[in-house]
Order: C-alpha cells, then sequence, then structure tokens
C-alpha cells in the first residue's frame, strides 16, 4: 500500500524554490542599483555642481559600503542554504530536490562573490579620479 503525498507539500516546496530564485536575483540587483547610483550622481555632480564633487564622492563611498554590506549578508545567507559544511559534499551526483536546492544556494552565493567585485570596480573611479575634468 502506498501513501498518497500530502496535498500542500508541492506547494511548500515550490513556494521554498521560488524564494530562492528571487534570491538569486538580490546580489545582481544590489550591484545595478549601486552602479545606477554611482553614475547619476556623478554626472550631475559635474554638469551642474550640485551636489559638490567632495559630497558626492563621501555619499557613493558610503553607498558602496552598503551596497557592499547587503551583498555579504546574501552571500553568507546563500552560504549557509548552499550548506556545504552540512552536507559534506560540494557537489551532488544525482538530482533529487535536495540537491537542487542547494544548487540554487551555490548559484545565488557566486553571484554574490560576482555582484561584489563589480560594486569595488564601479567605486574604484571614486577613490582614484580627484573630480571632473
Amino acid at each position: 500500500m502506498t501513501q498518497e503525498p500530502h496535498p500542500h507539500s508541492d506547494k511548500h516546496e515550490f513556494r521554498a524554490e521560488a524564494l530562492s530564485l528571487w534570491r538569486i536575483t538580490f546580489a545582481p540587483a544590489t550591484w545595478a542599483l549601486h552602479f545606477v547610483l554611482c553614475y547619476a550622481l556623478v554626472s550631475l555632480s559635474c554638469i551642474h555642481g550640485t551636489p559638490p564633487v567632495a559630497i558626492t564622492r563621501s555619499a557613493l563611498i558610503l553607498a558602496t559600503l552598503a551596497a557592499l554590506a547587503v551583498i555579504a549578508l546574501l552571500g553568507w545567507r546563500s552560504y549557509r542554504h548552499w550548506a556545504p559544511g552540512r552536507t559534506g559534499r560540494l557537489t551532488h551526483p544525482y538530482g533529487t530536490p535536495e540537491h537542487r536546492h542547494h544548487f540554487l544556494g551555490h548559484a545565488a552565493f557566486l553571484l554574490a562573490i560576482i555582484s561584489a567585485i563589480g560594486v569595488v570596480f564601479v567605486a574604484l573611479p571614486l577613490l582614484v579620479i580627484g573630480g571632473c575634468q
């Protein structure tokens, strides 16, 4: 006699996976927002002079630190979602729902690393270039 699966178990699994798919987008979205903020404020500062370049640079350095903090938090949560320390495996040769769940955490963790690198590269001109020329 086979047990019938609980009708709400599929909904619960789908909800958890849908949330995991959203988490994959949060770090790149943070990077994109940081990119737009940096270029918009610097262009306004250089063209109109308001706000002054020094204030713009300080604000964007703070925004960069905030973006890196958000991405670090997302990366940490994704690493815990991936759980290589708990499972003892970095890869999973069989495609069970549990393994796919861990893969989404792995993908989100790697995207968080790439997003952090992107934020740093967008912010480098703030530290290197003196002002508008």
